[in-house]
Formats: C-alpha cells, structure tokens, sequence
C-alpha cells in the first residue's frame, strides 16, 4: 500500500485555509463598502438627527465596525475548518444576518425609514442569535467570537429606537 499522508488532503490542509478566509473577509467588506455608497452622507445625517445623550460619536461607528467585520469573517471561518460537522445550516444563518446587516445602513440613512431600519436590525439580532447558537454546535470560539458584534448590534438597535421616536 502507498504511504498516503492524509493530513495534505480534504479541508483541514493547510493551503487551502487561507483562501476561504479571504473570501469571507472579502464578503464581509463588501457588505460595509456597499453600505457606504448606499449612503454616502451618513455623517452628515446622523450628526442632523436628534440623538439620545448616551449616541456615539459618529466617527466611531468606522473603526467598531472594521473591527466586527474582521471577526465575523473569521467566525465563519472557524466553522467551516470543522469537516467533522456540515455546515450549511450555520452558514445560512451566518449569510442571512449578514445579508440583514447589508439592509440596514440603506434603510436607516438613505430612505431614513427609521422604523423599517428598527424592523430589520430587531431580525438581524435574531438572525445573529441563530447564527450564534448554531456556531456553537461546531466550533465555541466562532459562537464566541460574535459575541462583540451582538452586543454592538443590541446597542445599535437600541440607539435605532430612540432615533426612530425622537426622529418622527
């Protein structure tokens, strides 16, 4: 019989780690870039709007959300480095959240829907929880990597709703 190193071959080798990364770090930047050209004068706006005493300040949202981003991706990619467990189910759940947070910066500062703004974020926390819950079952520290982005997201929607009944 050959000697067949099986530890160079599926999805634990360790070339083809690197690349998957990328690709999700791409997708979660995309998500921020298409989110800005969606609403170009976001600072403008958000410094207009009538804001609770606790609201950061704007040029804050920039540096919290590089940093959330980066670790979605790379919860992502702890799970899919789990060829033990499929992962389509938890990689749904991980793109309908994304795909919710993709909605929310164009509903809240390009139509200033406030209120469909706070409809989407209240189902992107859902969709997060999911998501957290079923990281859980493949890798903790994936699940434990977005707790940051939960609670930031818990945060914004907070902020949402106070913009939304102050803003109307």
């Amino acid at each position: 019989m050959p000697n067949v190193d099986l530890s160079q071959t599926g999805p634990r080798h360790r070339g083809s780690r690197w690349p998957v990364l990328l690709g999700l770090l791409v997708a979660c930047y995309a998500v921020a870039v298409l989110g800005g050209l969606a609403s170009a004068d976001a600072g403008d706006t958000y410094n207009a709007l009538d804001r609770p005493s606790w609201a950061p300040p704007g040029w804050l949202f920039g540096p919290v959300w590089t940093v959330l981003y980066g670790t979605i991706a790379v919860a992502a990619w702890l799970v899919l480095q789990n060829p033990q467990r499929p992962a389509r189910t938890a990689m749904t759940w991980w793109s309908v959240q994304l795909l919710l947070n993709l909605v929310w910066t164009p509903l809240f500062f390009a139509a200033e829907e406030y209120g469909l703004a706070f409809l989407d974020i209240c189902l992107l926390l859902a969709a997060l929880l999911t998501t957290m819950v079923l990281f859980t079952r493949h890798r903790m520290a994936a699940a434990l990597l977005l707790v940051p982005y939960a609670l930031w997201v818990t945060f914004a929607a907070a902020l949402n709703l106070a913009i939304w009944l102050s803003n109307t």
